[in-house]
């Protein structure tokens, strides 16, 4: 019988996470402070985050401890399988092997839940009584929900009004965990009721999202704000999806991966799982190639210009080195609401800058393809985002029969598509349209950028 499922026991999950700062040859570049820009220090985020969570955001440590109490939560579903693709494999005809670490098993059904407990953990830790956040899909959201419910913390969340309005069982999701869902742009703050003014019919965005749930975050001592990617104490979290990989596929007997890849909305999913393979990259020599993959209809990486930018589109964030189509860019109403992030998160853009990892780009029609021909292969239906890495897997597998190699690819399954089947409705009646931004289009939001050009 073929071993499918790579499992660990429960005391093997990692008992720290790894911080890929440490061994970057070219280090981020600070945030800046978007009145003097000059660079701030930790206590411009002291507003918005618990102490733990800021030294954990600057720390140049390599490994940091996971608490007892966030590895007992994280045992409620990790360590999460990794799988061989048997399936997708014969449905290819291809000569590489594909395996994928599939993270739909936690409670809110995605990678999220990595990096909300700890956050919810160093919060209460600190005596406070709300967190304010945003969520594109729903997944971030959930996953908050979920555990700001288990440290008995309030949980207010600003939902892009487009996934607000498709996908209502995530709503659903978050309150019954607890959660106060509310569908941005609202006229909850100043930021929404300006976007409302002007656009009043706008779908929403991560960043006008992230807008608004800063401002709630500021106007109270008792609050703070989470987010759920593109910072560095966030993607520190999730690196326990690659640290828990390497462990599995050295359990199956099996080489490394040629190839590492991840959905890319902000970082945090692609930075879990290639983390780790890159630390092997930079401490061993190792050639392993990591693949991000976006969507044509946000393609900051592939298409993006490198420089500082704000992370949030009413632009109270500090200035951030990013490669961004421009903070106020408001993506076209795609499916995959949690890639729909005008920026990438600072680390990854270093690291893209360097060549050290790659990116690739999918439209909304190949991504779809891509999910049913995976689930047709494999039995799980995944999520919109999850759809671009498998992809990704697919190109690359194609190469390979193409050119005759075998090689081993490894794909983060970063969760189900079990509250997004409106989105498969919508492809199997032929509503979702080939979709990809024109130059004209880039330009044009990128001009509108009052921010500074990063010096090369």
């Amino acid at each position: 019988m073929k071993i499918r499922k790579i499992n660990l026991e429960e005391r093997e999950i990692p008992e720290n996470w790894y911080n890929i700062i440490a061994d970057m040859p070219n280090k981020p570049l600070p945030p800046l402070h978007p009145g003097t820009l000059e660079p701030i220090g930790p206590d411009a985020l002291a507003p918005l985050f618990p102490e733990a969570l800021i030294k954990q955001e600057v720390t140049t440590d390599k490994w940091v401890p996971i608490p007892d109490e966030v590895r007992n939560m994280y045992s409620i579903w990790r360590p999460t399988p990794l799988y061989r693709a048997y399936g997708l494999e014969k449905a290819l005809d291809t000569p590489a092997k594909i395996y994928y670490k599939y993270e739909g098993v936690s409670p809110s059904g995605s990678h999220k839940p990595n990096t909300a407990i700890p956050q919810a953990y160093y919060n209460k830790q600190e005596g406070i009584k709300r967190i304010t956040t945003e969520t594109g899909a729903g997944q971030w959201g959930s996953a908050l929900s979920f555990a700001c419910q288990h440290f008995g913390i309030e949980c207010d969340v600003y939902m892009v009004k487009l996934s607000y309005n498709d996908k209502p069982y995530r709503k659903m999701m978050m309150n019954t965990w607890g959660a106060n869902v509310y569908p941005s742009p609202s006229d909850r703050t100043e930021a929404g009721r300006k976007i409302l003014a002007e656009y009043p019919d706008s779908p929403g965005s991560l960043g006008i999202a992230i807008s608004e749930a800063v401002e709630m975050a500021a106007t109270r001592d008792d609050t703070k704000y989470a987010l759920g990617s593109v910072l560095n104490h966030v993607k520190l979290h999730q690196t326990i999806i690659g640290l828990e990989a390497i462990k599995q596929l050295e359990k199956a007997g099996s080489d490394l991966p040629d190839i590492v890849i991840a959905p890319f909305g902000g970082g945090s999913n692609f930075a879990g799982l290639s983390f780790p393979f890159l630390r092997l990259n930079m401490e061993e020599g190792r050639g392993i190639r990591c693949i991000a993959s976006e969507p044509s209809s946000c393609p900051k990486l592939t298409r993006g210009v490198f420089r500082y930018d704000f992370g949030d589109t009413a632009g109270m964030t500090p200035l951030l080195p990013m490669y961004t189509l421009g903070h106020d860019f408001i993506p076209a109403p795609i499916h995959a609401g949690g890639l729909r992030y005008h920026g990438a998160g600072v680390i990854v853009s270093q690291l893209l800058k360097d060549q050290l990892i790659e990116a690739q780009a999918h439209d909304n029609l190949e991504i779809f393809e891509a999910g049913v021909l995976f689930a047709r292969s494999e039995g799980i239906i995944p999520a919109p985002e999850a759809n671009h890495g498998i992809a990704t897997a697919i190109r690359e597998a194609n190469l390979c029969k193409e050119t005759g190699e075998s090689k081993t690819i490894l794909f983060n399954l970063c969760g189900h598509g079990n509250f997004d089947m409106k989105a498969y409705d919508d492809y199997f009646s032929g509503k979702i349209k080939q979709h990809e931004l024109s130059q004209e289009e880039i330009d044009t939001s990128i001009a509108r950028l009052g921010t500074p050009t990063i010096p090369v």
